[in-house]
């Protein structure tokens, strides 16, 4: 079994930024890479820090994984399929592309899995989602949509907030409602902010590289410059929840103010976390666990030294511990 001190599941912002964290605390540290990303769908973020001119997704995964590379974090491609405590730590099995099973240990392992955005069945919607006419952020990109066209593309009651946060940018918005009326709790409140609700089905719509248009029931087409998908997300949290850690309704994972979570030794930070899913929030709550999985592994080292005598320290000293 192959030992480390942490085992990062995830290769997204979040555990890209807690690998560079502990490899310059110089612990040997896994990032356990399960696939794509979500941030790799980003044409160009402008609201990540530091990028005053944007950066796309795949780039800032590049640029990050290449960081966490130079300070010593390894990096192994696969799937973490169970996770199962062990006398000093952590066990999870790993499956790679080709089935080939391997088994690796930690003291601590950060869950960074992220989630997975329900997309709807609709044709040339990566290209679409590239030239940035579907989106999935509004907090991310909607400034880059003032003033546009836009439609929401919703089933229940998020699809309603999120039209109604998209009004801050255009005073055109559209909600394409895919669910039962009785899915919106209030629509008076909509049509108050001049957010007109139509009907649709998945069928009615097409997305391109040039936009987005829905064929209504009497011949009309109607265009939008832009969709915002609000159709939720799946937690991938799964490794969590199924060993009994705290977690929400919509299986987020509950953390504290260390992103420990309620499992002694699991950490979650990023999107799998309750809160607010965006990049800058990943990478401080993986700063924030690096720090104090680093702190606890110190504390570890303390404890398998062997006592020595020691002097007393002299009167007026204070012992400081960094972190």
């Amino acid at each position: 079994m192959e030992r480390y001190e942490a085992i990062i599941v995830g290769a997204g912002p979040a555990g890209l930024t807690a690998a560079t964290y502990l490899g310059r605390f110089r612990r040997r540290v896994l990032i356990l890479d399960g696939g794509r990303s979500r941030a790799a769908w980003i044409p160009r973020s402008h609201n990540t820090p530091g990028f005053a001119s944007g950066v796309g997704g795949p780039e800032l995964l590049r640029n990050m994984g290449e960081q966490a590379c130079r300070y010593g974090a390894e990096r192994r491609a696969g799937l973490a399929e169970t996770l199962s405590r062990t006398e000093d730590g952590f066990a999870l099995r790993v499956v790679d592309a080709g089935g080939r099973a391997a088994e690796l240990s930690a003291p601590f392992v950060l869950l960074a899995t992220g989630v997975i955005d329900r997309l709807p069945a609709l044709q040339n919607l990566e290209a679409a989602i590239a030239a940035a006419r579907v989106r999935m952020c509004p907090i991310c990109d909607a400034y880059e949509a003032i003033d546009q066209k836009i439609a929401v593309l919703g089933d229940d009651d998020l699809g309603a907030r999120e039209a109604a946060f998209l009004t801050t940018y255009s005073k055109d918005v559209t909600l394409l409602h895919l669910g039962q009326p009785s899915a919106l709790r209030d629509p008076a409140a909509l049509a108050e902010r001049g957010i007109e609700v139509l009907p649709v089905s998945i069928g009615q719509l097409a997305v391109d590289v040039d936009g987005v248009s829905v064929a209504l029931a009497d011949g009309e087409t109607r265009a939008f410059d832009c969709l915002y998908l609000a159709l939720g997300c799946e937690m991938r949290s799964r490794l969590a929840v199924r060993w009994g850690a705290e977690h929400d309704p919509a299986g987020n994972l509950i953390v504290d103010a260390h992103q420990r979570t309620s499992i002694d030794g699991l950490y979650a930070a990023g999107d799998v976390v309750r809160g607010l899913n965006q990049i800058a929030v990943a990478a401080a709550e993986a700063a924030i666990a690096a720090t104090d999985i680093h702190n606890r592994l110190r504390a570890l080292d303390d404890a398998e030294k062997p006592r020595a005598q020691t002097s007393a320290p002299s009167p007026g000293l204070a012992m400081t511990r960094f972190g």
